[in-house]
C-alpha cells in the first residue's frame, strides 16, 4: 500500500470530528519531532482489518496494515451468539493487531466493531474479553456511523457528475447504502439504509435447499435482498440523469479482480477502477452457476471466499437493480480510511 493522497488528488480534508482512542490518555501524543502514527481497526462479521498511517499532505501514507478473514459472525444467524471457535479466531487476529500497534508507537487509534457484535447476545462479553486479553478497546458502532465512515473513506473515488451518487458497502452481516451529494469538500449524506444481509448472513439465512438448482438458489437470495432494500428504493425513487455508483467491499474488489482476469489480487489495479455494470453482472451470474469446488479454483476467490462469494454477487445485483448505473466504481478503502481521516482532523 502506498500514499493515498498521491493516488487520489480529488481527496479533500474533512472538518474536525470526534474520535476515541484505544490508548490511555497519557500515551496518546508523542513529544518532540517524531511523526505521529494513527491507527484504525475495523472488526466486521467476516474480516479483521487494521491500518496504520501517518499524515502526508492532504491525505496520509500507510506504514503498516493487516487483514485476516476471521468469520466472527459464523453461525450467528442460527444461534444469536458469537461461537467459541469464532471468538478464538478473532482474538488471535486481534493479538497480532495489538502487537503492531505497540511496535509502531501509535499516537491515536480507534477500533470499531460492526454488525456481528451489534446482533450477538454475547457481544458485550466478547468486547470485554478482547480488552482484557489484547488491550484493544472495541467500540460497537451503529449502522449509520458505519455507513458514514465508509463514505468518508472512499468518496474521493466517485466519478464526477451531477446529482446524487450511491455509495455502498457489502459487509459480512449487513449492507449499507448511502445516497450522497459530493459537490462539497466533504460528502453530504442525503439518505442511507442498512439491510441485514451481508455475505455471511445471507449465505446462512437463505441456505440452498436439497437438490435446488444453483441459479434458483441465487434467485431466492436476490429476492431476499431486494425485499430488504425496498423501503430505501421507495424513498429515493428512480435516479435522474446518469447515475453514479461506488462500491467498497471485498465483494466488489474480488469480482473486479475476476473481471480483469488477475491471477492474484493487486490493490493497485483495483482501487479506483471503473467497471461496466454489465460486466460485473456477467461475472456474478457466471460464479452463481458454479459449484463450490469450481468457485474455489477461480483465481482471487479460492477456498476462503468460495462459499460466500455468491451471496455477495446476489447483493451486488440487487443494488444494480435499484441504482442502474452504467458503470461501477471500485474502492479498496472504506471504514478504516474514514476513521483515519477523522482522527487526523481531530488532532490537527
Amino acid at each position: 500500500m502506498g500514499d493515498y493522497s498521491a493516488q487520489s488528488p480529488k481527496r479533500r480534508r474533512p472538518g474536525p470530528a470526534p474520535a476515541r482512542s484505544a490508548d490511555p490518555p497519557g500515551k496518546r501524543r508523542h513529544h518532540g519531532g517524531e511523526a505521529r502514527h494513527y491507527a484504525a481497526l475495523d472488526l466486521g462479521t467476516n474480516n479483521c482489518r487494521l491500518l496504520i498511517a501517518r499524515p502526508q499532505g492532504g491525505g496520509f501514507a500507510v506504514i503498516d496494515a493487516f487483514s485476516r478473514i476471521v468469520r466472527l459472525g459464523e453461525g450467528l444467524a442460527a444461534s444469536g451468539r458469537l461461537s467459541d471457535a469464532a471468538i478464538e479466531r478473532t482474538i488471535a487476529a486481534l493479538r497480532i493487531c495489538a502487537d503492531k500497534l505497540k511496535r509502531r508507537n501509535v499516537t491515536l487509534a480507534r477500533s470499531v466493531a460492526t454488525e456481528a457484535c451489534r446482533r450477538a447476545s454475547n457481544g458485550a462479553e466478547f468486547i470485554a474479553r478482547v480488552r482484557s486479553e489484547t488491550g484493544i478497546m472495541l467500540d460497537i458502532i451503529s449502522a449509520e456511523e458505519e455507513a458514514r465512515l465508509a463514505v468518508l473513506g472512499c468518496h474521493a473515488l466517485l466519478e464526477p457528475g451531477d446529482g446524487p451518487a450511491m455509495v455502498f458497502d457489502i459487509g459480512g452481516g449487513s449492507t449499507e447504502l448511502v445516497l450522497v451529494d459530493n459537490t462539497e469538500p466533504a460528502p453530504r449524506v442525503l439518505d442511507w439504509h442498512s439491510a441485514p444481509w451481508g455475505v455471511v448472513s445471507l449465505t446462512e439465512g437463505v441456505a440452498a435447499r436439497p437438490g435446488e438448482p444453483l441459479l434458483d438458489h441465487y434467485a431466492r437470495m436476490k429476492a431476499a435482498v431486494a425485499a430488504a432494500f425496498a423501503p430505501f428504493a421507495e424513498r429515493v425513487g428512480h435516479p435522474r440523469g446518469v447515475p453514479r455508483l461506488l462500491g467498497t467491499s471485498g465483494t466488489v474488489t474480488t469480482l473486479a479482480s475476476v473481471h480483469l482476469g488477475l491471477s492474484a489480487y493487486d490493490r493497485s489495479a483495483i482501487d479506483g477502477l471503473i467497471v461496466p455494470s454489465a460486466a460485473m453482472r456477467a461475472v456474478s451470474l457466471r460464479l452463481a452457476g458454479l459449484d463450490l469446488a469450481e468457485r474455489s479454483r477461480v483465481p482471487c476467490i479460492g477456498s476462503e471466499r468460495a462459499d460466500l462469494v455468491v451471496a455477495g454477487c446476489a447483493i451486488l445485483e440487487a443494488i444494480l437493480d435499484l441504482w442502474p448505473a452504467e458503470r461501477l466504481g471500485i474502492a479498496d478503502r472504506g471504514i478504516r480510511e474514514g476513521i483515519l481521516r477523522r482522527l487526523m482532523a481531530s488532532a490537527s
